[in-house]
C-alpha cells in the first residue's frame, strides 16, 4: 500500500469515526442525563393529574339516595366499570353542578363507549337538594357523610375538590383527579385513551 492509499484510508476512516459520533453522541448524551440523573421529562401525554400510587378504595357499602327520599346499601358501585367521581355537599352548589354537567357532558361525548363509564357523586354533606339530583338521569348519589363514608372520603385528595373530578379504574382504585374549570376536552382525551387501552371494565 503505497502512501497515497495511506492516506485516503485513513481520511475515509477519520470521516466514519466523525459520523458514528455525529450520530451516537446525543444518543450517549440523552442515556446519561436520563438514567444517571434525577432528571426527568416534564412533557406529559395525560390532561388530568395522575395519583401515584393508585389508591384502592375500600369496598364498604353506603346508602344510595333515591329522589324519593328512600336509601338502601350500595355496595363498591365502581366495580367492572370506569367511574367519574364527584366529592361535595349535597345542597350542591354552583361549583358542583358546574362540574356534574362537565362529568354528564363527556359521558356522553364518548358514544358507543359511554355505557363503559358511570357517574359517581358521593354526597360529603349538607344532604340533600333532592330535586335537583332527581333531574340528573344516570346519576349515582351515594350519602358517604356516615363513618363508612368517612373512611372512603380520605382516600379522595381533600384539595380543591369543589371543582375536582376523579377517575376510578374497574377494580376500584383511584387513579386519576381532573380540574372541571379547565377545558373539558382533555378529560374526555384521558378517558378515550383508558378506555382504548384497557382490558377491564
Amino acid at each position: 500500500m503505497n502512501g497515497e492509499e495511506k492516506q485516503l484510508r485513513a481520511r475515509n476512516l477519520r470521516t466514519l469515526a466523525a459520523l458514528a459520533t455525529l450520530f451516537l453522541a446525543p444518543l450517549l448524551i440523552a442515556f446519561c442525563t436520563y438514567y444517571g440523573s434525577a432528571w426527568r421529562p416534564l412533557a406529559r401525554v395525560n390532561h388530568g393529574e395522575l395519583i401515584e400510587p393508585p389508591r384502592p378504595l375500600p369496598p364498604g357499602a353506603l346508602p344510595q339516595l333515591s329522589p324519593d327520599g328512600g336509601a338502601a346499601a350500595a355496595p363498591a358501585p365502581w366495580h367492572g366499570k370506569w367511574t367519574l367521581v364527584y366529592v361535595g355537599g349535597g345542597d350542591c352548589d354552583e361549583e358542583c353542578r358546574a362540574s356534574l354537567i362537565v362529568m354528564r357532558q363527556t359521558r356522553l361525548a364518548l358514544n358507543t363507549d359511554m355505557t363503559r363509564v358511570q357517574r359517581l357523586f358521593l354526597v360529603s354533606s349538607a344532604c340533600c337538594d333532592r330535586a335537583f339530583l332527581a333531574q340528573q338521569a344516570g346519576l349515582s348519589v351515594l350519602d358517604a357523610s356516615g363513618p363508612a363514608g368517612v373512611a372512603l372520603l380520605q382516600e379522595f385528595p381533600a384539595a380543591q375538590r369543589g371543582h375536582t373530578l376523579f377517575v376510578v379504574d374497574p377494580l376500584g382504585n383511584l387513579m386519576m383527579s381532573y380540574d372541571a374549570r379547565r377545558n373539558p376536552r382533555g378529560l374526555l382525551e384521558d378517558l378515550k385513551k383508558l378506555l382504548r387501552l384497557s382490558q377491564i371494565g
